[in-house]
């Protein structure tokens, strides 16, 4: 039995998103050697060189509920362009950039051009999938994205070894590439324009050069930005994901610590890791949400956040390759069944003409606890140990499925 069956019916539009998402991660090298770049080509301080990250962070903050908005207003797929246009034409400028502030000013441009993709992705996702095929599509989305990162920042160690600038070169090249490759791809008049506008267009009279709205009509007020804060199940969501969030990103900072300082593991250990990550969720993410898609969205998340919890909380116990390999394996495991699921359920409950703005507030809670998890997490290492540490994961991750459990989802719209 073939258990990548279930993707058979997804629409042809999710594949080219997952084509753009491919390329444009396959390239994605510039982040992750942006330190060693400042630091190393132009001779930064290691702190100018660390603000800069925390710039492109608010940055990312920021551009989320903001992508959101402009993708229900202008459509998802043309803010997909913008993004993908934009940041790779700064990128393609950044190494002739000079001076901090210059180069802290281009490094914001680049996070609120290059993050803006991510909420219009996942809006032009659930745009284009009925509820009960968001989990596959979404896991389909972030195979693209995993098997890009895995290769993307090992083509950029080599090219770091040859010339940083043309680390930044290929990644703003890829990024345009992605662009194209969107451009010029088919897209149906609801995915490219705004529900609001596509809804008045599919209204009018036929043979009418222009719609006039009845007389009564506020158009004014139907455009006005959602009054988001009084849907009590996306605040409690988005509470629940926070917990959950912080303790994922301790995989970048506390744990190769953790690794290193207090296991005294050489780095390559850490190194190792990274290859068991990227192969379960290559091979199984696909097919773990085909088998949990019809799995309640409350104890399928609760079980994703409990299992990242758990995988982290049992690194206070954990002694030597094996045992650590195999905590990661439980987050691992955590993760497949957590993001996309979580992505369905922003999807699920988001009414159609507001979807762009729930997934921005979503992804705004992946920017928050990147911008403050990883502090977080070292502030608590260095003062009270790894024990102290993975046992607040694991009181995270419980937390989290606690509030999880309860979500209940009534589709406002498949």
């Amino acid at each position: 039995m073939n258990p990548w069956r279930g993707l058979r019916g997804l629409p042809r539009e999710i594949w080219v998103l997952f084509a753009v998402a491919l390329v444009n991660r396959a390239g994605t090298m510039a982040l992750p050697f942006l330190v060693l770049y400042l630091t190393r080509v132009r001779e930064m301080p290691a702190g100018d060189a660390g603000l800069a990250l925390v710039v492109y962070g608010v940055g990312a903050l920021c551009t989320a509920p903001l992508s959101g908005r402009l993708s229900d207003w202008a459509g998802p797929v043309r803010v997909m362009q913008a993004s993908l246009f934009l940041s790779g034409l700064l990128l393609v400028v950044f190494p002739f950039v000079r001076g901090l502030v210059p180069i802290l000013a281009i490094t914001l441009a680049w996070s609120l051009a290059g993050e803006a993709f991510r909420p219009a992705c996942l809006a032009c996702v659930s745009d284009l999938v009925a509820s009960d095929r968001r989990k596959s599509a979404f896991a389909v989305i972030r195979l693209a994205v995993n098997l890009g990162m895995s290769v993307g920042p090992a083509i950029g160690g080599l090219l770091a070894v040859v010339s940083f600038p043309a680390l930044y070169l290929v990644d703003g090249a890829t990024s345009i590439l992605a662009g194209i490759v969107l451009t010029f791809s088919a897209w149906p008049v609801a995915a490219r324009s705004s529900p609001i506008r596509h809804l008045l267009q599919t209204a009018a009279p036929e043979g009418a050069a222009d719609f006039a709205p009845a007389e009564g009509i506020d158009i004014a007020a139907a455009s006005r930005p959602a009054r988001l804060l009084a849907d009590r199940r996306l605040l409690w969501f988005l509470a629940a994901m926070i917990p959950v969030m912080v303790v994922f990103f301790q995989h970048a900072t506390s744990f190769p610590l953790f690794l290193v300082q207090e296991l005294r593991m050489p780095e390559t250990a850490y190194g190792m890791m990274f290859p068991i990550n990227t192969l379960l969720i290559v091979i199984l993410e696909v097919p773990l949400n085909l088998a949990m898609v019809r799995w309640p969205h409350g104890p399928a998340l609760a079980l994703g956040a409990l299992l990242c919890g758990a995988g982290f909380g049992a690194l206070a116990f954990a002694r030597g390759i094996a045992g650590i390999a195999a905590t990661v394996v439980i987050w691992t495991f955590g993760e497949m069944i957590l993001l996309p699921g979580s992505a369905a359920y922003a999807a699920d409950i988001a009414p159609r003409d507001r979807r762009g703005q729930y997934m921005g507030l979503y992804s705004m809670t992946f920017s928050a606890a990147f911008a403050f998890g990883p502090w977080i997490g070292i502030q608590v290492f260095d003062r009270f140990g790894g024990a102290t540490l993975w046992g607040a994961a694991f009181a995270c991750g419980i937390l989290s499925a606690a509030m999880m459990w309860r979500l209940q989802a009534s589709p406002a719209e498949s």
